[in-house]
């Protein structure tokens, strides 16, 4: 098989800024980021769709390998679906909370309080789930392989995270395992895999997050100049 024509190149639409500009934008973003918190409890106020889409849009601009865009986010804002979701969550979450997760992984949850209930999966008007393409699909039905799949599906799932924050919305990563179960009730296709699910919405008016506290620029980096 031949390879695939070049990508045209175009110019670069870039504007460079002064660096007292640079310097307040990136301590602006630093300062509006480090607000952000998981929340697991939620309003049922509605959210438009269309800051939805315009947060899927924002995942969808991240980097990918060979630029094969190995992602696909499916919104569920229908109740009963909905309510079948947080059944089947909560059915994989028990088994794992009593028999599958270890000692030292419930010992580390312990201070943040969670278990296997999980009724943010109703209370929030959206959940958003992102499910890596192991693999493309030709327009013939064979195989066209993906680079990279899962360090692409994380940096788009990071910027859909700043994306919802930055609107004035709260979400939360969510993983439950194993998570086959998303891939039926969904009706995704084989070539498909549930990578991480995103209830987002409005915090509930009296909802408290853990007091934590984020490691300085000192624990983060390492510099060499």
């Amino acid at each position: 098989m031949e390879n695939p024509p070049a990508y045209p190149h175009v110019p670069l639409a870039f504007e460079r800024l002064p660096e007292a500009e640079m310097t307040r934008r990136a301590l602006d973003f630093f300062q509006w980021m480090n607000k952000r918190r998981s929340v697991r409890f939620f309003s049922d106020a509605s959210v438009p769709r269309v800051c939805i889409e315009q947060a899927i849009q924002t995942a969808g601009t991240a980097p990918s390998g060979a630029h094969r865009q190995p992602w696909k986010f499916v919104a569920i804002s229908n109740a009963s679906l909905k309510h079948q979701l947080r059944m089947a969550v909560e059915a994989e979450e028990r088994r794992s909370y009593e028999s599958r997760m270890p000692q030292e992984w419930l010992k580390a949850l312990a201070p943040i309080g969670t278990n296997w209930e999980k009724p943010f999966l109703e209370q929030a008007p959206w959940l958003v789930v992102c499910f890596e393409e192991i693999h493309g699909v030709t327009p013939d039905g064979g195989k066209q392989k993906n680079y990279y799949v899962q360090e692409s599906c994380g940096i788009a799932c990071g910027l859909f995270i700043a994306a919802i924050h930055n609107m004035g919305l709260a979400t939360l990563t969510h993983t439950p395992s194993p998570m086959g179960f998303l891939s039926t009730l969904l009706r995704r296709p084989a070539n498909e895999r549930p990578f991480m699910l995103f209830p987002v919405g409005y915090p509930s008016l009296d909802v408290n997050v853990p007091d934590f506290t984020r490691k300085p620029l000192s624990e983060l980096s390492i510099w060499y100049e």
